[in-house]
């Protein structure tokens, strides 16, 4: 049976390659495309044509952004149920999950169609200086100019929303090099952005490997920012290459929440099994490590899994699926390694950790210390570590040993305990009385240490891709 083979979008026209590699459906290994594998000279045109848009864009009124940017929230607000669909079945995420992203997708547009309105300057006192007599100061923002956006395969559409939506909404151009195992999001949406009158060449998408494209994508200097979300080891080498442009990296994480004894188990454990269990643990601040007072530790764990063990395992199309595969075996069969290496080491399970091609089990792991790879790097999958601790301070102190910092969390009633962590947990983000999985789109988001490096959430993102433009004014002259 032959496939369909996909085009990539360059200069405004979708072209071939002289290259295709397969797409596999990681549920069941089919072949569901042939995807263009774009070379240098294909990331060097589409570079040049968003190098050439990049004036039209500029150019064009904030309301006119607004415009195409509402109309592409309005085509994926119709269209969203077959667009979960596509995501089942390139990432094979549960289907109910991949609605809950679509949603979120139609909302980024729509904020980000909002906040091209909102680039607003300011006027300085310019004679708060003794020089300054008889001036006015004034700033305006200014678009970058071409932006490259390498996104990951965990949020096909809702994380190159997170790219897409701010750079239009400033006014920049931008190639778009999606995750190899879910480029059909990408060439989805950029169909989208055209039939909403984007500008021909504004958006380029350029399909492959990372590895054979990234230094082509990085290393030209017409390139003015670079937004990846990744690997830590992959987002430290593109921070060595970009120099003084600017950039964005959104990396790993080791997400953990503080359980303290004044809080209702029964409440919160639904929450931590959702957030520690959706899509098969593959999200970034998946909930990872979870550190309960003492005093509750046997009930909470009894009680989390009881409820790990109710989740259905299966088919990502069927309705009551909860977890599905891994992106490929090749993760499972490297996670089945760290759980392992921990039971040697003297970790237990108190459920899963079997699994079969790329399904593994929801596992939970006691007697997990902080050097064990499944306490200390970021799994990226099903597993989450239960931990009794004896003091608050303690708590903290384990939730802070890990070289991520994205977000963290704690649940109490008492409020200060809930500010003291807030001051001392160190990552970008602190979610008090909810699971570090929470996020919302507009809010800011970006970790410290190995987590990254600047800011997403709609509003921080177009700040970070524009750049302030100072004027004076002499009215004495």
């Amino acid at each position: 049976m032959s496939v369909e083979k996909k085009r990539q979008l360059i200069d405004g026209e979708w072209i071939f390659s002289n290259r295709f590699y397969p797409l596999e459906n990681p549920y069941n290994g089919e072949i569901i495309a042939e995807i263009c594998r774009a070379d240098e000279s294909d990331v060097q045109k589409a570079i040049s044509s968003a190098y050439r848009a990049q004036e039209v864009m500029r150019e064009m009124p904030a309301f006119k952004r607004s415009e195409i940017l509402y109309k592409v929230s309005e085509i994926l607000e119709f269209r969203k149920e077959e667009f979960a669909k596509l995501i089942v079945l390139e990432s094979g995420k549960p289907i109910n999950a991949a609605r809950g992203e679509m949603q979120r997708t139609v909302e980024t547009y729509r904020l980000a169609a909002e906040e091209a309105k909102r680039l607003y300057g300011e006027t300085i006192p310019m004679d708060a200086s003794a020089g300054g007599t008889g001036r006015i100061g004034l700033t305006w923002k200014e678009p970058l100019g071409v932006v490259v956006a390498i996104t990951p395969f965990n949020f096909p559409f809702n994380l190159v929303a997170h790219k897409l939506g701010p750079a239009f909404a400033a006014g920049n151009t931008v190639v778009l090099k999606p995750a190899e195992q879910t480029p059909l999001g990408s060439i989805a949406i950029a169909e989208v952005f055209m039939e909403a009158g984007l500008p021909k060449g504004a958006l380029q998408v350029v399909t492959g490997y990372g590895e054979e494209l990234s230094d082509a994508l990085i290393a030209d200097e017409r390139v003015r920012k670079v937004t990846f979300t990744g690997s830590a080891a992959v987002g430290k080498l593109i921070k060595s290459k970009v120099g003084l442009r600017k950039c964005t990296l959104e990396l790993g994480s080791n997400a953990a929440v503080i359980i303290e004894p004044d809080i209702d188990i029964a409440k919160i454990v639904p929450r931590c099994v959702e957030t520690a269990y959706s899509f098969s643990g593959q999200l970034c601040i998946s909930l990872q490590r979870i550190y309960v007072q003492q005093s509750i530790y046997r009930s909470f764990v009894e009680a989390f899994v009881e409820q790990s063990k109710l989740l259905k395992l299966g088919d990502p199309n069927e309705e009551t699926t909860d977890i599905s595969v891994l992106i490929h075996e090749k993760e499972a069969a490297r996670v089945k390694g760290w759980i392992d290496d921990a039971l040697e080491a003297g970790a237990e399970v108190a459920c899963g950790g079997e699994g079969e091609g790329a399904m593994l089990e929801p596992t939970v792991l006691l007697n997990v210390n902080n050097e064990m790879a499944v306490s200390c790097m970021e799994t990226f999958a099903p597993i989450v570590s239960i931990v009794p601790y004896e003091n608050l301070q303690a708590a903290i102190d384990m939730a802070n040993h890990s070289n991520f910092g994205l977000n963290l969390g704690i649940y109490t009633s008492n409020i200060f305990n809930a500010f003291d962590a807030a001051r001392q947990l160190k990552a970008g983000g602190v979610i008090i009385n909810d699971a570090p999985t929470f996020r919302v789109d507009h809010m800011p988001y970006g970790g410290i240490k190995d987590s990254g490096y600047g800011r997403e959430g709609v509003h921080y993102a177009v700040q970070e891709m524009t750049e302030t433009k100072f004027v004076s004014i002499n009215t004495k002259l």
